[in-house]
């Protein structure tokens, strides 16, 4: 048994991914060059595989056309928005992710971008290596409105944390029962009411063609709330974030991801005040990574061998 591959990361802050893979009789085969690939270039890469490791590589349909050996794609993540995933099905492929795996490595993460946002610390220390001694004045979490907008694994992750902070949570997800969220101590709200009604807004929803975040309702948040987005870059209007933020309608915004990765460098809403920016670093922990990696390398086994898949997407 065999599998390809092709991000960057798998094993990259353990060592666990391989040495699973190697008690389990799976020979890896790395091809992480030119990451993440596409078109004829990932074709070219997948010649003769059986199974496949992506990180970001687009799988779309004239790539399954083009890998007639392919049988199962995993996912060393939780999205799967660069999967064609009814490609994938007609195709006969099957498709697996690691859901879970990097909740709590997203859910620190927001954490820390909370903290940054609401306390002012970048500024802060921009200010102290300027040569200045300048005031702060920042905002206590205790007693504010934390509104979660999408309360999946890593959204439960951070109510669970925001709580004992002294947050009171406001959530939304079209995929759970208000009664699932109100039992984890959560208030559920239409998305309407989360953007308006909360001090700090935070995303955890998978991606779509249109932002989940329109400029009005970028608009309809309380004036000096705060905005993080750990998730997906197309979840937010960038261009009516970057005029909140330039106009002062917002204290600040905390952004792992964008719409296009990297960013360019003139990119008017890098060029805005009071952004926090990461390069999409939520899933990159020790512990995340050595899951990711070991619960991707034991679906593919599993399905190589005839088994049903502990996470199978498609």
């Amino acid at each position: 048994m065999r599998l390809r591959v092709l991000t960057p990361s798998f094993g990259k802050r353990s060592d666990s991914p391989r040495a699973r893979a190697e008690s389990l009789g799976l020979e890896l085969e790395h091809r992480t060059e030119n990451h993440p690939k596409a078109g004829q270039e990932l074709i070219k890469a997948l010649a003769g595989a059986e199974a496949v490791l992506v990180g970001l590589d687009r799988m779309d349909a004239e790539v399954f056309a083009g890998c007639p050996d392919l049988k199962v794609v995993a996912k060393h993540g939780a999205g799967v928005d660069n999967i064609d995933l009814d490609a994938a099905t007609a195709a006969g492929v099957t498709v697996v992710n690691t859901p879970g795996a990097n909740a709590d490595a997203v859910a620190d993460l927001t954490m820390g971008f909370l903290l940054m946002g609401a306390r002012r610390i970048r500024e802060a220390e921009e200010s102290l290596r300027g040569g200045h001694w300048d005031v702060f004045f920042g905002t206590e979490l205790s007693g504010k409105q934390l509104g979660i907008l999408g309360f999946g694994r890593i959204g439960r992750a951070v109510a669970k944390r925001a709580a004992g902070f002294g947050l009171q949570i406001n959530a939304y997800d079209p995929f759970v029962p208000d009664e699932s969220i109100a039992e984890a101590g959560a208030r559920p709200q239409s998305l309407a009411e989360v953007v308006a009604e909360s001090n700090f807004l935070t995303l955890h929803l998978p991606g779509g063609e249109e932002p989940l975040l329109s400029a009005e309702h970028i608009e309809s948040m309380p004036h000096g709330s705060g905005l993080i987005n750990a998730a997906r870059g197309g979840l937010v209007d960038e261009a009516a974030l970057a005029s909140a933020l330039h106009h002062g309608r917002l204290s600040f915004a905390a952004l792992d991801a964008f719409g296009t990765e990297p960013p360019p460098v003139d990119d008017p809403l890098l060029q805005a005040p009071n952004l926090i920016a990461t390069p999409h670093i939520g899933a990159y922990s020790d512990i995340a990574n050595a899951n990711m990696g070991t619960w991707a390398v034991e679906d593919v086994v599993r399905i190589l061998q005839g088994k049903e898949p502990h996470f199978p997407v498609r």
